[in-house]
């Protein structure tokens, strides 16, 4: 039987989880729920009971003395909740945080499910980290995956494709579908050559998308600086052993020409829209981190114009402008587009608006049109029916 006393009625309640263990590589994932817990200062309302789900041979109690008297605390799992306010917009966060069951995986997802049940929790996010090979110098990767495919095309997720060994993660997720409950998996990938936690760049990564994902302003603390601390940490050791420095070197060449493809389109988009936001929510001048665990603090974070997409041939990186790029650029800044640009669009800086448009509709025909050339049309490099220099043509 659940007993909810003493919890008040929520506001768009999200249960976030996250547990220590197979599914917690540096501790990145049951950080970041305590973070949440000690920012917004969680009051626990509930526990599982211990003796049910976890084998004490492997999951030992602990042992303290508070004001001379020993105290015992059993492993197990604890439910809390938070209300996240940001501005106008107010939300209330159940956080789950615990170890993974030894036994007993679907009555301990069921027992999770009842209180989500109770509570009228609209979405849970279960949040884990795995170890990869992913170099400690570049932003962190999660990925947000789901099951529900209807869910997957809303929120802009992965529809999970795995096959193979799962912790309580990936049962908790089942389980919820099975139920009907929305779900939603964040996954930090964490260096395996630093999987020692704790890892703070990780965490900050998992934050910054679980941010995006429930709308609610987070409070990163100390975050950002530990993460910087932590990099800088990790560079200094590798930059001491020279096989390590190497390998690293490796990961970062691999990783770098496996993004390529990425840093273009909705990727982009979506990042810098993260920016402006963060912006104009004017950070602290630690700054904020990216969902890929970057930070923005003028440095490291996206830039202004670093990349533009042409929808038309999906290139990322700044291409060479072409003659006729100049010859857009020039008309674009003519009399009937902007009054202070020069009268003259044939670059000579003498020509009138006649002139201007007489030239364009030469152009238009397939002549060059320009003040000066006396050829045929077939062999001026600025011919415009030549197709050679269109800004799309290579891609």
């Amino acid at each position: 039987m659940i007993e909810l006393e003493g919890v008040p009625e929520l506001i768009d309640p999200v249960m976030i989880c996250a547990f220590e263990g197979w599914n917690d590589a540096g501790d990145a994932a049951s950080t970041a729920v305590g973070h949440l817990d000690r920012e917004w200062k969680g009051e626990v309302f509930a526990a599982l009971d211990a003796e049910d789900y976890y084998d004490f041979q492997v999951n030992r109690p602990t042992v303290a003395l508070e004001s001379g008297v020993r105290k015992i605390t059993w492993p197990t799992t604890r439910l809390s909740v938070v209300r996240a306010e940001n501005g106008e917009k107010t939300r209330d966060l159940v956080l789950v945080r615990g170890i993974e069951p030894s036994m007993r995986w679907r009555s301990f997802c069921n027992e999770i499910l009842g209180y989500a049940h109770e509570l009228g929790v609209e979405m849970v996010v279960v949040l884990g980290a795995l170890l990869g090979d992913t170099p400690h110098t570049r932003p962190v990767p999660v990925s947000g995956v789901t099951s529900d495919p209807d869910l997957a095309r809303t929120l802009d997720l992965e529809e999970t494709r795995y096959e193979g060994p799962t912790g309580i993660v990936g049962i908790l997720q089942e389980a919820c579908t099975h139920a009907g409950v929305p779900a939603v998996s964040l996954w930090a990938a964490v260096p395996h050559y630093v999987s020692q936690p704790p890892n703070p760049k990780a965490t900050l990564a998992l934050l910054n998308r679980l941010e995006d994902l429930i709308g609610v302003r987070i409070p990163l603390g100390e975050l950002t600086e530990d993460a910087r601390a932590w990099q800088l940490g990790v560079d200094q050791l590798a930059a001491e052993d020279s096989e390590v420095a190497e390998y690293v070197q490796s990961l970062e060449e691999a990783r770098d020409t496996a993004e390529l493809p990425e840093a273009s389109g909705e990727a982009i988009a979506r990042e810098f829209e993260r920016y402006l936001r963060r912006r104009d929510g004017q950070p602290g001048p630690g700054g904020h981190a990216t969902e890929s665990g970057g930070l923005v603090d003028g440095r490291d974070g996206p830039g202004t114009g670093s990349y533009l997409r042409d929808s038309t041939s999906g290139h990322t990186r700044p291409r060479k402008p072409s003659p006729k790029d100049e010859v857009a650029r020039e008309e674009s800044e003519g009399p009937d587009g902007d009054e202070s640009a020069p009268e003259a669009s044939d670059g000579t800086g003498t020509g009138t608006d006649a002139e201007a448009e007489a030239e364009a509709e030469a152009e238009a025909d397939g002549n060059e049109g320009r003040e000066g050339n006396t050829g045929d049309g077939d062999t001026g490099s600025g011919n415009a029916g030549s197709g050679d220099d269109r800004p799309d043509s290579h891609g």
